[in-house]
């Protein structure tokens, strides 16, 4: 059960509740409708576990781990599930939620498109015969990342070649109505060179033909990314952490 000051239900209230915040928008998917709560300041909702995390949160972080914890006291939520939560430590969650691990990221945004970069032409999309080139360079560069060519939730690739040899590549998981970057990596051999800035624009630039945000995550300890993104207009920023449930 669900203790809140108000029981949201569908998108629409959702939006409304968090005031349309770029978060909520890129979280909240059209095709299914969440259910979700506002308690003290704090905007919380579930999602189909098949779809990626259980749930999520904006606002103060004490009072969505307060109905999370309920939640999982109630057997909604199960250990292995994941919660993308306002910025918090594992000295605030313990003895309200069990981690197995916990991970700080940003959810990072632009309104405009980057300024031209060199080399952002040699960005394309990709197909799927692709695919093989990018198992074999991801699993090279970024063996860490959860986007592969067969997840269900990316749209498409793109990426840049030298040759007949991929060298960089990002995924297109946009969802909701906020484009959104994931999985962007360069080769090891390659770095240094302004692929990655190249990509990234060329990405960002190629999403705004559909949408009025672009977005992406980037784990708080990767400074040069970060900064990185923030010269490419990427300056709205919103702090999360994703609590894995043990």
């Amino acid at each position: 059960m669900i203790t809140a000051d108000q029981v949201l239900v569908g998108r629409d209230a959702l939006l409304a509740a968090t005031g349309h915040h770029p978060y909520a928008r890129h979280a909240l998917w059209r095709d299914h409708q969440p259910r979700g709560w506002r308690r003290d300041g704090a905007v919380g909702w579930l999602l189909p576990p098949e779809q990626g995390p259980a749930g999520g949160a904006l606002g103060p972080a004490a009072p969505a781990v307060d109905v999370f914890a309920g939640l999982v006291a109630d057997g909604v939520l199960r250990p292995g599930q994941w919660l993308h939560l306002p910025r918090t430590t594992a000295k605030e969650l313990a003895g309200r939620l069990t981690i197995a691990r916990l991970d700080e990221w940003d959810f990072l945004w632009t309104t405009t498109p980057p300024p031209p970069r060199p080399e952002e032409e040699r960005v394309v999309r990709l197909t799927e015969a692709d695919h093989p080139a990018l198992a074999e360079l991801i699993e090279e560069s970024f063996p860490t990342t959860t986007s592969r060519p067969d997840d269900p939730r990316i749209v498409g690739w793109y990426g840049i070649r030298d040759g007949d040899r991929l060298v960089a590549c990002g995924a297109d998981r946009s969802r909701g109505d906020i484009g959104f970057l994931a999985g962007l990596t360069v080769a090891t051999d390659r770095r240094g060179r302004g692929l990655g800035a190249a990509l990234t624009a060329g990405m960002t630039r190629a999403l705004f033909a559909r949408y009025d945000h672009v977005a992406l995550g980037v784990y708080t300890d990767n400074v040069a990314a970060i900064r990185l993104y923030r010269r490419l207009g990427y300056t709205g920023t919103e702090h999360r952490s994703s609590v894995h449930l043990g």
